[in-house]
C-alpha cells in the first residue's frame, strides 16, 4: 500500500502535477461556490471557451499561451458585465453573445494555422503532467490573488448571491462586487485550465461546490468541503491516470463526478432513513 502511494511521487513531473492540480482545483472550488450560489454556471463554461482566441494569438505571437488565455478571459468577463448593464438584455444573453463571438474568433485564428500544435492541444484538453516550474509559479500567483479577493469581497458576494436587493439596500457596491466576482471567476477558469484544459474546466469549477452543497448550507463549511472534495478528486484522478494510463484531466474530472454521485446517494439514503424514523415516532 505504501509503495502504491509513493511510487508515482518518485517522479518530479508527478510532484508538479499533483501540486498544480491541488492548487487549481482548490481555488476553482472556492470561486465555484459563488458561481453555484448565484446560478452563474453558464458563465464558467463561456469563459472556458472564450479563452481560445487569446491562446491562438499568443501562439502566433510566440508568447506564453497561459498569459494569452488569462487576457482573453479577463476581456470576456468584463465584456459580459458591460453588455449585461443594458436593461433590454438578460445576463445569459450577454454571456451567449460574448461566448459565441470569442469562440468563433478563436476558431477563425486557428484555421489560419497550418496544423494544430502540441501546446495548443494541451490547453484545449489539459495535460497537467506537463506543467513546468514556470507555469507552477504562474498558478501559485493566481491562487494567491484569488484567495486575497475571496477574503476581501467574499462576504459581499455571499450577500449578493442570497439577496441582491438587500445588498443594494444595505449600501453595498453591488456593481463593483459583480465585476470583482467576474474577475475572480476568470482567474479561476484560467488556473483550472492548467489541469484539465478548456473542454473540462467547467467541471472543476462546479462539481466540487455542488457536492459540498449537498452536505451543508453554511457558506464557510461549504467552501471548505468544496476544497476537500476538489483536492481528493485531484489526487485520486492523478493516481488513476498513472496506474490506468488514461488522460490525467479526464481522470480528475471523473473522480470529481464519482464523488458527487456517491455523496448524492448517501444523502438520499440518510433522508429516507430520517423520513422512516420520523414516521415511526409519529406512529408510536
Amino acid at each position: 500500500m505504501i509503495s502504491f502511494l509513493t511510487e508515482p511521487l518518485t517522479y518530479e513531473f508527478m510532484q508538479r502535477a499533483l501540486l498544480a492540480a491541488i492548487l487549481a482545483g482548490g481555488v476553482a472550488a472556492l470561486a465555484g461556490t459563488f458561481v453555484v450560489l448565484r446560478g452563474m454556471v453558464f458563465l464558467g463554461d463561456a469563459l472556458a471557451h472564450a479563452v481560445l482566441p487569446g491562446m491562438a494569438v499568443a501562439y502566433v505571437a510566440g508568447q506564453n499561451l497561459f498569459i494569452g488565455a488569462l487576457l482573453a478571459a479577463l476581456f470576456t468577463s468584463f465584456g459580459v458585465g458591460y453588455v449585461s448593464q443594458r436593461q433590454q438584455l438578460h445576463y445569459d444573453t450577454a454571456i451567449g453573445i460574448l461566448f459565441s463571438g470569442m469562440f468563433a474568433l478563436g476558431i477563425a485564428i486557428i484555421s489560419t494555422m497550418r496544423s494544430y500544435t502540441v501546446d495548443l492541444t494541451a490547453m484545449l484538453f489539459g495535460n497537467v503532467l506537463a506543467v513546468s516550474n514556470r507555469e507552477l509559479i504562474y498558478l501559485a500567483l493566481l491562487s494567491c490573488l484569488i484567495l486575497l479577493a475571496i477574503f476581501t469581497w467574499g462576504r459581499g458576494w455571499a450577500l449578493l448571491a442570497f439577496d441582491a436587493d438587500y445588498a443594494a439596500g444595505a449600501g453595498l457596491p453591488v456593481k463593483q462586487l459583480h465585476y470583482t466576482l467576474l474577475l475572480v471567476v476568470a482567474l479561476a477558469v484560467v488556473s483550472a485550465m492548467q489541469a484539465v484544459g478548456v473542454v473540462m474546466v467547467l467541471a472543476m469549477l462546479v462539481v466540487p461546490p455542488a457536492t459540498a452543497r449537498l452536505v451543508t448550507q453554511q457558506l464557510p463549511i461549504m467552501m471548505l468541503c468544496g476544497v476537500l472534495f476538489s483536492t481528493s478528486a485531484a489526487c485520486g484522478g492523478l493516481y488513476a491516470s498513472y496506474y490506468l494510463n488514461i488522460a490525467s484531466g479526464a481522470a480528475i474530472v471523473l473522480a470529481g463526478v464519482l464523488q458527487f454521485f456517491i455523496v448524492l446517494f448517501y444523502v438520499q439514503m440518510q433522508e429516507k432513513r430520517q423520513a422512516r424514523f420520523s414516521k415511526t415516532e409519529v406512529g408510536s
